[in-house]
């Protein structure tokens, strides 16, 4: 007969923790105790993970004396490793073959979630060993039996030992022969070997608990969960722990292999900064506030990419492009200062490609890049050569035109950056004595000439017609320093834009600024602006390639990494330190932080790094991570991260409770605003219903110590360089907690699509979006041989400005890869987690969440043929899709994953 519950919440599927045995097992002894029944739990495809063949293992245990016992079958589910070329690689990890799981064991050890009425005490655990019995293609069978007593109580928890020499990854454990059915315990986890540590895992069974509901006989063990997967800040840290801690980023350069790399610590008073997970390296050799690097970098085990998802393919393909490809094309591509003498030569990356030069093993990278890599079949030779992007394919010549520079600020993947011009004149807020005067060259008689038979200035800004991207003060500062480097230039710059009457914005003028020069040079600043005159139209060119290089760096740096990698990093780890797996807003938040660790150390390793691709092909260069630290100290606000408070604070929408969502949107034909704030209303709906069910009333939300401490470190640790800023909401009612775990889901799926998978689509045909300026502008202090050039052959100066060919393809492969949907992308509420199933009031709001986003692709597909709407539809343009909440595998330029996962 089953027991009353004695909880609110239901099922939810936890990860386990290494724990040290409870005083009652310290006998060892196999106890007699009847278990109470459960629910049957359902497992989820959307928790299956696919790649590897599984293992069933059952156990046998025998009491030493039986009294009215349940005879129950336990039934553990492990993935094995495929294997292949990731360890031709020298990348670690995976799991047991089968073969290697034939004759092992593990120990199971069944928990009581009550205590001992009798001695207030811990009750005895019922242990068993689990052995093979039979496999099939995907499973190995083990069967066993445990016999449990009436008096043992509901199960709260199993003890996991492996008893192998290797980790080994547990799907889930399986017990059946309670009068209710089968008790499913979700573990999807990482076990390690008992020769690495002797502690067992625990795994909890499917049910949520607030902290003051825990079961009496589980509350000890929820409290050491929580103490081993916080630490001991001691310590470099081993590949199979699961310990959350956080650090500096200290790590990007590497000042022993030589001065030129070393790179400052982001993070502290100088440079403030979001945390990264500690790993506990030794510090380096030369320089002590650098951490030493090492081949592999340490995340959380249950934090990495495990070898059972195809997802792991592309966090592999990451790799492969900083270790193998962009090798490669160096070898092949000698000369790293050589640029494209054609335009011509451009498309033939599309055409012809690029050979690559023969590998040790044949067909490595083809593997890897069957996108990118082709064998001629005559000469077997491996080349590069890339997809034609949808916005090519549509129109050749689409980044030439200047509707489309200006479309792409509303419609392209850095849609964050455009903002209402509110004042007038423009003014910088750096110090003139630095910087030079802070008046703006833009003056009223060239806007009033370019915008002539609309409206004055002033009507202009009253009538919120005039937009801006802004890359003057951020930028600036860097000018004199990034022109010290090799093969880069850099100014402050400022577009304005005016929105015309058919809701599509005119470009109207480009400002470049130079700032005083240590030699004793003024400050220099001219205005560009749209021309038919063959030298204005070029260095109008000219000028908008150096603002898109600006806008690529911007994107890249701060709307990308900053803004959702990097911000989102010190959420997790607060919430594996402070929220216990059993905690429902851990369960909530779960899927939203799944292998964002991963890929995040993954571009510590090979992208952000010192003298990694971001710096070497990126107009800023070895200043990139720097001037993203500047971006989050002068920028970056918790409050501004949801999307509606977002476009307020750029002016381009006000609070205005008539209009769809609650905003007036300053330009109608918002694209990424309009999807967006369909997809941030869903969200928010699903989160609303979820937080309301489990807190009430108010007076949960200030009891709940776990969740009120999970907030205080994400606000003093995690993000503590900023914990005196403004934007931080309290955490004082369903409300509060509402408006943050909706910001944080949307940073992590609508933010992150926006922003990432339209990547190669817009910046594929790199002269739409070049990463770097490699030359100034031909009319700032010119040589004679420049101005020829320019007047001669204003082309080849364009080309010359763009990057080099190296500089190029590297780009272009990398966003490929990160462009890229695996085939088993977990996208946002396509499916539940097992313990929101399990909960009827929560798969019905689940059930819900998962109509409204089917619904919204069918309205995102009626606006991208609604004719009336000319920044998604017309001749030759792009569909806006990038919020579309499904996908099919591969570069799509749609699809919002729940996680940050690429």
């Amino acid at each position: 007969m089953l027991k009353t519950q004695l909880h609110q919440s239901p099922p939810a599927s936890p990860t386990l923790i290494p724990l040290s045995k409870p005083p009652s097992q310290a006998n060892g002894g196999i106890a007699i105790l009847p278990v109470q029944a459960e629910p049957a739990l359902q497992k989820s495809p959307g928790n299956a993970r696919v790649g590897l063949a599984s293992s069933t293992i059952e156990a046998i245990a025998s009491p030493s004396t039986i009294e009215k016992s349940l005879s129950i079958k336990a039934v553990v589910t492990v993935k094995h490793s495929a294997g292949g070329f990731f360890s031709e690689l020298g990348i670690s990890g995976g799991l047991d073959t089968i073969t290697d799981l034939m004759g092992k064991t593990l120990l199971l050890e069944l928990v009581s979630a009550e205590l001992d009425p009798k001695t207030g005490q811990e009750k005895g655990t019922i242990k068993g060993y689990a052995h093979k019995k039979g496999h099939n293609e995907e499973d190995v069978m083990y069967r066993c039996k445990f016999e449990v007593g009436e008096d043992f109580g509901e199960v709260g928890a199993i003890f996991v030992e492996n008893e192998h020499h290797k980790e080994m990854y547990l799907k889930d454990i399986v017990l059946d022969g309670f009068a209710g059915g089968p008790l499913n315990i979700t573990c999807n986890s990482w076990v390690h070997s008992k020769y690495d540590d002797p502690k067992k895992r625990v795994f909890f069974t499917n049910k949520c608990y607030l902290p003051a509901e825990t079961p009496s006989g589980l509350k000890r063990l929820r409290e050491e969960e929580l103490a081993i997967l916080r630490g001991n800040g001691q310590g470099e840290r081993k590949s199979y722990e699961r310990i959350y801690d956080y650090d500096v980023y200290n790590d990007l350069g590497n000042p022993d292999s030589s001065a030129d790399k070393k790179r400052p610590v982001l993070g502290g008073k100088e440079l403030p900064y979001p945390r990264r997970c500690r790993t506990g390296r030794p510090r380096s050799e030369t320089d002590q506030q650098s951490e030493s690097r090492s081949g592999s970098i340490y995340v959380p085990r249950d934090e990495q990419f495990s070898a059972i998802k195809e997802l792991t393919f592309l966090a592999k393909a990451v790799y492969s492009v900083a270790h193998a490809l962009v090798p490669s094309l160096e070898t092949a591509i000698v000369d790293s200062d050589l640029g494209f003498p054609f335009f011509t030569a451009i498309d033939d990356l599309f055409n012809e490609g690029v050979n690559l030069p023969t590998l040790k093993k044949q067909g490595f990278l083809k593997d890897f890049f069957p996108r990118l890599v082709k064998t001629i079949t005559d000469t077997s030779e491996d080349v590069l050569r890339f997809e034609t992007p949808e916005t090519m394919i549509r129109d050749r010549f689409f980044w030439f035109s200047d509707e489309e520079f200006a479309r792409q600020t509303l419609a392209g993947i850095n849609p964050y950056a455009i903002q209402l011009v509110t004042e007038w004149p423009l003014m910088s807020e750096l110090d003139p004595k630095i910087y030079g005067p802070p008046e703006s060259a833009i003056t009223t008689d060239i806007i009033e000439r370019e915008i002539k038979g609309f409206m004055t200035i002033n009507e202009a800004i009253q009538q919120k017609k005039l937009f801006m991207l802004d890359y003057h003060d951020l930028f600036l500062p860097y000018v004199n320093k990034v022109r010290q480097l090799k093969g880069t230039t850099l100014y402050g710059s400022r577009t304005l834009f005016f929105l015309t009457p058919d809701e599509t914005l005119k470009p109207l003028a480009v400002e470049l600024t130079r700032p005083p020069t240590d030699d004793g040079k003024p400050q220099w600043k001219q205005v560009f602006i749209p021309s038919c005159h063959s030298t204005s139209m070029w260095l109008w060119r000219l000028a908008k390639a150096h603002v898109l290089a600006h806008d690529s760096g911007h994107h890249q740096l701060v709307s990308h990494w900053l803004r959702t990698h990097c911000a989102t990093e010190p959420y997790i780890i607060a919430t594996n330190r402070q929220l216990s797996e059993m905690h429902p807003i851990y369960k909530l938040l779960h899927p939203h932080f799944r292998y964002t660790m991963e890929i995040n150390a993954l571009a510590r390793g090979n992208l952000i790094n010192g003298d990694g691709i971001i710096e070497t092909t990126f107009s800023p260069g070895k200043y990139s991570m720097e001037l993203s630290a500047v971006a989050y100290d002068k920028q970056w606000q918790f409050d501004l991260q949801g999307l509606p408070n977002d476009l307020i604070s750029r002016g381009l929408a006000v609070k205005d409770p008539t209009a769809p969502h609650g905003l007036k949107l300053a330009i109608e034909d918002y694209p990424f605003a309009n999807d967006g704030l369909l997809l941030w209303d869903t969200i928010k709906a699903w989160v609303t219903n979820y937080v309301n069910h489990y807190y009430p009333d108010p007076s949960r939300i200030a009891w709940d110590r776990e969740l009120q401490s999970w907030w205080t470190e994400i606000r003093t640790v995690g993000h503590g360089d900023k914990k005196d800023s403004p934007g931080w909401p309290d955490l004082k009612t369903p409300c509060d907690l509402i408006h943050i775990i909706t910001t944080m889901v949307w940073v992590a799926s609508g933010h992150h699509a926006a922003v990432n998978f339209g990547q190669y689509t817009y910046g594929g045909y790199f002269p739409n979006r070049p990463t770097i300026a490699r030359t100034k502008m031909p009319v700032e202090d010119p040589t004679e041989g420049e101005l020829k050039m320019f007047w001669d052959k204003p082309e080849v100066t364009l080309l010359t400005c763009f990057p080099s060919q190296i500089q190029a393809t590297k780009v272009m492969a990398v966003l490929d890869v990160l462009s890229n949907h695996s085939p088993d992308e977990e996208y946002l509420g396509q499916d539940p987690e097992p313990a929101w199933k399990e909960e009827p009031v929560i798969n019905a709001a689940f059930e819900r969440f998962h109509g409204r986003l089917k619904e919204l692709e069918g309205v995102m597909d009626a606006r991208n043929t609604d004719q009336r709407f000319k920044n998604r539809n017309g001749a030759g343009i792009v569909p806006y899709e990038l919020l579309k909440p499904f996908s099919e595998p591969g570069v799509t330029g749609r699809g919002v994953p729940y996680s940050i996962s690429i």
